[in-house]
């Protein structure tokens, strides 16, 4: 099985989440951020994730979570979800991706191997958030909030094994949300936070982006 994603993107984190997860090898291909071709072929426009596997491509993070996740028995994401799980990662999503977009678009990842890769993706991303310069401006006050948005996260985590005290999609999404934050510098991670991202990276076999936060 092959995997194309972008390394920085989040849907594309929840899809090799369940591969570590489930112990289920798969060849990452990671696609160059301005090179439209390769998906349109594969599922007929630009999108990433994408599973290829037996002459078929699968597009949509969740359903690739599904189909890996139902292969073989035991399926690992058998636990309940929490509502307040999602609520979290809905509330909190905002500033972060103001935070993260503007990082990943000057962090050393593959799919931003070439110039040209790179400037496709400033400019459609500043069509969302508006001028980078602006958005770098608001750092403080918008690590100040995901600090303080943090912190009404611990309650939740049952156990750095899984926030609901087993596996679920809710760690799937939780998971993918941390990760996009690990490119910010400057953010405060509650002990039982910092624990369960930590853990997750390993059994996921996704490495966090501490060591180039910016």
């Amino acid at each position: 099985m092959k995997l194309h994603v972008y390394d920085h993107c989040p849907f594309c984190v929840k899809a090799r989440a369940i591969f570590g997860l489930k112990e289920v090898p798969v060849e990452l291909v990671v696609m160059l951020n301005d090179d439209v071709a390769p998906p349109e072929r594969m599922v007929g426009r630009k999108v990433a994730p994408i599973l290829e596997h037996e002459d078929r491509f699968t597009p949509e993070s969740m359903d690739i979570v599904a189909l890996i996740d139902a292969m073989g028995d035991p399926r690992v994401l058998a636990g309940a979800t929490n509502p307040a799980v999602g609520s979290w990662i809905a509330e909190g999503s905002g500033s972060l991706y103001r935070l993260a977009i503007t990082r990943w678009a000057s962090a050393p990842l593959p799919e931003f191997a070439t110039a040209d890769a790179r400037a496709f993706f400033t400019r459609k991303k500043e069509a969302l958030i508006g001028p980078f310069e602006d958005r770098l401006a608001e750092t403080a006050a918008l690590v100040e909030v995901t600090n303080a948005h943090l912190a009404s996260l611990e309650p939740l985590l049952r156990s750095p094994e899984a926030v609901n005290g087993d596996l679920s999609e809710d760690d799937i999404h939780l998971f993918a949300h941390l990760r996009a934050m690990s490119i910010v510098a400057g953010v405060a991670y509650p002990a039982k936070v910092d624990a369960y991202r930590r853990r997750m990276s390993e059994r996921t076999k996704v490495p966090l982006h501490d060591d180039i936060a910016t």
